[in-house]
């Protein structure tokens, strides 16, 4: 069964992105106990599977199975565009305890007897359950957050752009072919959901997810209502390195700028191209003023950041030099 939203005006007007390193985390559990659905993570896994005999996860696997329902208090909604990992895991802690518990009783194919332990002291099982969390993010995932960090940011201010220019329907059908939007309802074909008969009225978050890519979920009453859908470019998340930069390019702009112009096929912030340049960002805004000077790129303001884009000069000189052209959307 899926869920259909109604979409009132009210809720139009508040859909809004946001990313979750929360998420990310405990999506990457689940590849990690099923490795051949997410095969383009095996880079990942291969690098942190030598570290998890220091740590004990059966309790948080017995709330995250490798399919279907796991415990939706691991998972709040965003309720902040910027992502904090600290922040998102205190929620975690706060959750009434016998909401833990309920939820826990609903997860399948897992260790029936750590999941009871769990449930019989949910007040101690999540004070265990965060703090396996927390080690397990400083052990396998905070070095590698600003990498995912840096893909969610790029699909978010892509399909930013994609919303003011083409709408709603534009947007929905270029998320992925579960969800469909029919001019009033969003419905989502995505099993272990129950029917929804609406929003209520504080709009949608759009999360996109790279580690539950490829697949959609959905976060419903009572809580804020969610839909996670597969980021876009996740086979390029453990590539090393910026672009390679051709080198006529490079002899004519400089490396770097060959490299950072390569790098702008899709919109970036300076800090995001600084983690994949591996420079830093004060390096990477001289070489963006030298770009923007020569009409190869523009800045433009998002919220309060500014992202930085080729123009169609710049493209054409990217791509005359075997670059890739700037997605559409």
């Amino acid at each position: 069964m899926g869920v259909a939203w109604t979409l009132k005006s009210e809720d139009m007007a508040r859909i809004r992105f946001g990313f979750s390193p929360l998420w990310e985390l405990v999506a990457s559990l689940r590849t990690l106990q099923d490795p051949a659905r997410q095969s383009v993570h095996l880079p990942w896994i291969k690098a942190v599977r030598p570290r998890l005999a220091e740590l004990d996860l059966a309790e948080v696997f017995a709330l995250i199975p490798a399919d279907g329902y796991l415990a939706d208090f691991l998972t709040p909604p965003p309720d902040t565009p910027l992502p904090d990992f600290a922040q998102e895991l205190d929620r975690v802690r706060r959750t009434p305890p016998e909401t833990a518990a309920a939820e826990a009783e609903k997860v399948r194919n897992v260790d029936r007897a750590v999941n009871a332990r769990f449930r019989a002291d949910p007040a101690a099982g999540l004070r265990r359950v965060t703090e396996a969390l927390h080690a397990y993010w400083e052990s396998c995932f905070a070095e590698y957050w600003p990498r995912v960090y840096g893909l969610l940011e790029r699909d978010v201010l892509r399909r930013s752009r994609q919303l003011a220019t083409g709408g709603a329907r534009e947007l929905f059908a270029s998320l992925d072919p579960a969800v469909v939007w029919t001019g009033e309802r969003l419905l989502v074909d995505r099993p272990w959901c129950n029917e929804g008969g609406g929003l209520h009225g504080d709009g949608l978050v759009l999360v996109p997810s790279a580690f539950y890519w490829p697949s959609v979920a959905v976060m419903t009453a009572p809580d804020q209502s969610a839909l996670i859908y597969p980021v876009l470019g996740v086979g390029t998340l453990w590539e090393d390195g910026p672009p390679p930069a051709p080198g006529a390019l490079a002899a004519l702009i400089g490396r770097s700028r060959a490299q950072i112009l390569l790098a702008l096929a899709e919109p970036a912030t300076t800090s995001a191209l600084a983690r994949r340049m591996a420079l830093t960002p004060g390096a990477v805004s001289q070489h963006l003023g030298v770009l923007s000077d020569g009409g190869l790129a523009v800045g433009m303001r998002v919220g309060k950041q500014v992202v930085y884009r080729r123009t169609s000069t710049g493209d054409a000189l990217a791509v005359g030099s075997g670059g890739s052209r700037r997605g559409s959307g």
